[in-house]
């Protein structure tokens, strides 16, 4: 990644939202491989947020990850020295980890760069947990002591409607329906930052489906 890209989105202080059905496409160096970045900071050798998405035999050269890095997989089936990753995988690779990843038939991904502090890899399904009947449904993806607790939440029709507090700030990205708050509402691909110290009041008519992360 050159050095020179812009930050996006930089100060963390601030609430940010970016519908990413409507945000173009970036091409990446490598030629078949397209970003829309949600935020970044430092360029090459900051933070990055990100959606992914690998064309069909999209890759990526053999590359290390300093700070880490977390996938989500949104579409397709994503792939590396490590094995194949179908939708709905949730990837977690630990400081100084390498991989040459690739996607055979296409693929796309949320991706966090440089933002994960855990030593171990991790892989798991995070298909996120059935509809309830009522209320919210969690399945949880990680959490330690001092680090962003990470989670895939399922919102019943009509739940919500309590304030939500974020001491650490936060962000969710809405993975299917609508999420709705005080302040607007959030269809599938939209990418919330809530700041730290905010507090909103999330309710979901229709029901939703979301990836939430909460801290720093």
């Amino acid at each position: 990644m050159p050095a020179d890209l812009p930050d996006v989105n930089p100060d963390r202080r601030l609430r940010v939202v970016v519908d990413t059905i409507v945000q173009p496409w970036e091409p990446s160096p490598s030629g078949t491989v397209w970003r829309k970045p949600l935020y970044r900071s430092g360029g090459e050798f900051g933070p990055v947020t990100s959606l992914v998405r690998y064309a069909a035999g999209g890759a990526f050269a053999a590359h290390a990850h300093p700070e880490g890095e977390e996938i989500l997989v949104l579409s397709g089936v994503f792939a590396d020295d490590h094995g194949e990753y179908p939708a709905g995988t949730h990837l977690l690779n630990p400081d100084g980890s390498r991989h040459a990843p690739r996607s055979v038939d296409g693929c796309e991904l949320f991706v966090r760069l440089r933002q994960y502090a855990g030593r171990e890899r991790r892989v798991q399904r995070a298909d996120g947990p059935a509809t309830p009947a009522a209320g919210v449904a969690e399945q949880l993806l990680y959490a330690a002591a001092g680090e962003p607790r990470i989670a895939l939440e399922a919102w019943a029709a009509g739940a919500g409607g309590n304030p939500r507090r974020w001491p650490g700030g936060g962000e969710i990205f809405v993975l299917a329906g609508t999420l709705h708050d005080e302040l607007g509402r959030y269809g599938a691909g939209c990418w919330l930052r809530l700041p730290p110290g905010s507090v909103h009041v999330p309710f979901a008519p229709a029901g939703c489906r979301l990836y939430v992360r909460a801290g720093a």
